[in-house]
Parts: C-alpha cells; sequence; structure tokens
C-alpha cells in the first residue's frame, strides 16, 4: 500500500500557480454569500492557508473591496479579523458571478492536476496473485480465470468481459475493485484559461485518512483509488467537460472522476450510441495515455488517461465491434456459463448466504431435469433468484423457507428464460 505524498502547502498567493483576480473574485463571491467572515474562515473555505488570506484581504483592502470589521470571538484573537464587502467589492463579487458561479475550495492549475496525476499512476499499483484470489475467493469462476485476469488488472489497460448474462461478470469487476490499496490525492478543482473545472465528486470519491494541518496544501483531498460504473445510462457527451451555462462553470467527465482507479461501462453495447462509437473515441487516449478535452470557448487541452478501463457486455463480441476495433481493447476475457459442479457449488453457496439449508440431493436433480434434460443455458445469476422465489413461496403459505422440489419446480416456471434449441443428436 502506497500513500503518495501530500503536496505542501502554498505560502504566497503566487505559490497558489492562480493569478490574484481568480484569487480576489474567489474570496469576494464567498463574502457575497456568506456576510462577515474573519480570515480564519476565509481560509477554511477556499482550502488555502493564513498567511495567503491575510496576502489577499490585505489587497483588498488596499483595493477598497473589504472593510476591517474587528476581531473575531475566535481563533486567534491577535489576528483574525472579520471582513465585510464594501459596495465597491460587492459589484466586483456580481462581477465575478457573472464569470463564474463556482464558489468553493481554491483550484490548482492544470500542470499540477497533470503531474501529481503522473506520480499516482494506476500503473504504480501491483496487484499480486495472494491478492487477487482473496478479492475473487467469494465467486464461483472457472479454472484459470483468475491468473488470466491478473496481467489484465496490472495492465492499467482495456479489458472487455463478455459472455452470457448472469454469469458474474459486473461482480468480477466490482471484486476488483477491492484490490486497490493505495490512496492518492484529488483536487476539488483544477483552472486551465481561467475556466474552473471540478474534480471531486463525493458520491464516487471516498476520502481517505485525515491529512490534516498548515503544512499541506488543503485543495488536495485524500482518497481512495476511484471505482466508477456507468451502464446503459452512458452516452458519449458524458465522456466530455459538463458546462452549466447558467453556473458558468465545469464539472469534470466521469472517466476524469475516474483518474488513477478504474471506469467500469457496464452493459456494454446497450447505450444510446453503438459501442463502435465509444471505442473509436477512446482509441486515441488509450494509445496515447491523455485525452483531449474542448472548452465551451473551442480551446481544446490534454489531460491524462491513466485508468483501468473495463467493459462487461452479455452480447457477441462480433456485436461490439468488428475485429480492428477489438484490437484497441487490450485484454478480452470469456467468462462462461457454469458448469454443473459449478452451478451446485454456487447454490450451495447462496443457500449458506441466506440462510436456508442445501440439500444436495435436490439440486442435483432439479439440475438433471431442467438444464442437463432440456439442454438449457446454465447461470450463475439463477440460483439467487430461485432462492428468492422459494423464499416468497414459504411467507405466502405460511411455513418456513426451505429448499424442497415443490418450490424450485414453482420457482423455475416463474425464472426460466433462457432456452436454446435442442442439441442435435
Amino acid at each position: 500500500m502506497t500513500d503518495f505524498p501530500h503536496p505542501a502547502a502554498p505560502l504566497t498567493p503566487e505559490d497558489t500557480g492562480l493569478n490574484a483576480d481568480l484569487l480576489i473574485g474567489l474570496a469576494l463571491k464567498f463574502m457575497k454569500s456568506n456576510g462577515v467572515l474573519s480570515t480564519s474562515q476565509l481560509a477554511d473555505a477556499l482550502c488555502l492557508s493564513r498567511p495567503i488570506i491575510r496576502s489577499l484581504t490585505e489587497d483588498m483592502v488596499r483595493l477598497q473591496l473589504v472593510e476591517a470589521r474587528g476581531l473575531s470571538l475566535q481563533g486567534d484573537l491577535r489576528s483574525d479579523l472579520r471582513f465585510a464587502l464594501t459596495d465597491r467589492g460587492d459589484a466586483r463579487a456580481e462581477a465575478a458571478l457573472a464569470v463564474s458561479q463556482y464558489i468553493g475550495p481554491a483550484p490548482v492549475p492544470l500542470e499540477a492536476f497533470v503531474a501529481q496525476a503522473a506520480l499516482q499512476t494506476v500503473a504504480a499499483e501491483t496487484i499480486r496473485q495472494d491478492r487477487l484470489h482473496d478479492a475473487l475467493s467469494h465467486l464461483v469462476l472457472p479454472p484459470g480465470l483468475t491468473d488470466r485476469l491478473g496481467p489484465a488488472v496490472n495492465s492499467a489497460a482495456s479489458v472487455l468481459f463478455y459472455g452470457e448474462a448472469g454469469n458474474g461478470k459486473t461482480s468480477i469487476a466490482e471484486a476488483l475493485a477491492t484490490t486497490f490499496q493505495d490512496t492518492i490525492l484529488v483536487p476539488y478543482a483544477f483552472v486551465v484559461r481561467n475556466e474552473i473545472i471540478q474534480v471531486f465528486d463525493d458520491t464516487v470519491h471516498i476520502a481517505a485518512g485525515d491529512d490534516a494541518g498548515d503544512h499541506l496544501d488543503r485543495r488536495w483531498v485524500r482518497c481512495r483509488r476511484p471505482i466508477i460504473a456507468a451502464g446503459g445510462e452512458l452516452t458519449l457527451a458524458k465522456l466530455d467537460l459538463i458546462f452549466e451555462p447558467h453556473a458558468r462553470f465545469y464539472e469534470a467527465p466521469m472517466h476524469l472522476k475516474a483518474l488513477g482507479g478504474m471506469f467500469l461501462i457496464d452493459d456494454f453495447g446497450r447505450q444510446k450510441e453503438p459501442p463502435m462509437a465509444f471505442i473509436n473515441r477512446w482509441i486515441g487516449p488509450l494509445e496515447r495515455g491523455y485525452d483531449i478535452l474542448t472548452l465551451h470557448t473551442g480551446k481544446k487541452f490534454g489531460v491524462p488517461f491513466d485508468l483501468l478501463l473495463l467493459f462487461s457486455t452479455n452480447m457477441p463480441v462480433e456485436a461490439i465491434a468488428d475485429s480492428a476495433g477489438l484490437r484497441r481493447i487490450t485484454f478480452k476475457l470469456h467468462v462462461p456459463s457454469p458448469t454443473r459442479d459449478e452451478y451446485l457449488e454456487i447454490f450451495r453457496r447462496t443457500c449458506e448466504r441466506r440462510g436456508i439449508a442445501y440439500d444436495a440431493s435436490i439440486v442435483e436433480a432439479f439440475f438433471d431435469d431442467t438444464y442437463a434434460a432440456q439442454s438449457l443455458v446454465t447461470s450463475g445469476a439463477h440460483p439467487g433468484f430461485l432462492l428468492k422465489h422459494v423464499i416468497a413461496a414459504s411467507s405466502y403459505l405460511g411455513r418456513p423457507p426451505s429448499l424442497t422440489r415443490d418450490l424450485l419446480d414453482l420457482a423455475w416456471q416463474n425464472v426460466i428464460s433462457d432456452r436454446r434449441p435442442p442439441v442435435a443428436g
């Protein structure tokens, strides 16, 4: 496990890498929204050091944008002055809000964002065999699949899982997320060409550790490597900067929020746009290691494309992409339907999790009379579905949940739809 070093706190406005107008604008906007504030409160809001805030307030007083309102009743009484906007400062805050309504921690420069991403690349974390086997131990997988998966995970490249529905492709991808142990630094936002792009998202970034102290740059949050999943709702538009015309600042696209971690596209091929459109969108970033994003002004800039990109599909691979497109995906792993023995083991484990006594003779006979006798496709998801119906039927009949053949047959009628033509001969 690696805890990548936290950037040191800047001590002067120049050290932030940001221009004075941007810093003053952020301070004025926050003051307009929150009224009279102390230097400590401003420092905490902008995630900047107190020396920087004191320097900024001195400049704002000189420019007649703010005026002192005495000492704060909290904090260091000798230096924690409170400030309020003047009429000129209020007008300047309104002008700043007209340019961008972003109010929050100061951003980091694009250059700092790129440099930090290079330090904490996902390729820096090695997933050893024992860790991967532990992460997947709760799944029943065919022999050899885990060891074929190992190089794919450590490649920091692209992986396609394909096979019949319900056989654990998504579960495998979700289990991979638990193998990451490093913590990385994620900025609240970064700035490029005076445009602010918000990166940190508390719905996907999980804060880790308790980095504190005036010596650390609080514009960065220590997090676990991010794991982001999208399904049929994913569109190509969501892979570009998200610009809100009213607020006039940007939200980072999903794959940029996943930087240094994992991005899973589930149900690949079920999106509104064809799968080749997504592959074509990522051909360049996958090969170059960086992506090109475009501001609403038309200006372009590069950002790192450093993540483990996973695709999961139930569709035949030939329906996903042509051979040239498939070559762009580094690893292609087939997740087959379970064999008889694997199915029985899945059923046993599912019974154990549901607190139902497992009866091997009942399940073996059921399997032979249904899947085997009727040449039906097995599915690793069926045991869970069947037991859910068994529990519901037991409740309906007013008896404790138990695994009986009559309830299994009843459940089967409500579950089965995966049929294939009988095998000739």
